[in-house]
């Protein structure tokens, strides 16, 4: 019900705020606006994602509890669908959702909601599994593996790109 509200005020909000400040500012310093707030928006989720990232790696290579930073990061992405969306609400929620003291609050409010029971992981220095439990009978699985590969191992070739940063070559 709640996403139903959602999906028909957020039009109808956004129109109404286009008609009001394209009423007192004009068409074209209300379009320039727009775009304005979606390459800072960009520029802001860009810089703000690969900080999560680090912060994730890091959580990872310490064997620490990455949720957290999985969830700065979910609303950082979460954030720069908002900004890229035209709209004056939706840039403001998204510019909202990328200051650290509101997505703290927004953790913070989760935490209450969900009660994490015990949270492990494991590794053998190539992989690693993580599991939390929560107050109920879910649980939330994580894994990932360390591939490394020097060679492709279908063609026999070397990669001809240079390392993206994602993969180790």
């Amino acid at each position: 019900m709640w996403l139903f509200v959602a999906f028909l005020a957020v039009p109808l909000i956004e129109i109404a705020l286009f008609v009001q400040v394209g009423g007192a500012i004009g068409l074209f310093p209300t379009l320039a606006i727009v775009i304005i707030t979606a390459i800072l928006g960009t520029y802001l989720v860009r810089a703000q994602g690969f900080a999560a990232l680090a912060n994730l790696r890091q959580s990872f290579s310490q064997l620490s509890d990455p949720t957290e930073h999985l969830a700065h990061g979910a609303m950082i992405l979460f954030a720069g669908a908002l900004l890229l969306t035209p709209g004056f609400f939706t840039d403001a929620v998204g510019f909202a959702l990328l200051m650290p003291p509101v997505r703290l609050a927004i953790i913070n409010y989760a935490k209450t909601r969900v009660h994490v029971q015990g949270f492990q992981t494991m590794g053998d220095g190539n992989s690693m599994h993580f599991r939390a439990r929560t107050g109920k009978d879910d649980v939330i699985d994580g894994e990932f593996m360390d591939i490394d590969v020097d060679i492709d191992t279908d063609s026999g070739k070397k990669p001809t790109h240079p390392p993206s940063g994602w993969t180790k070559h």
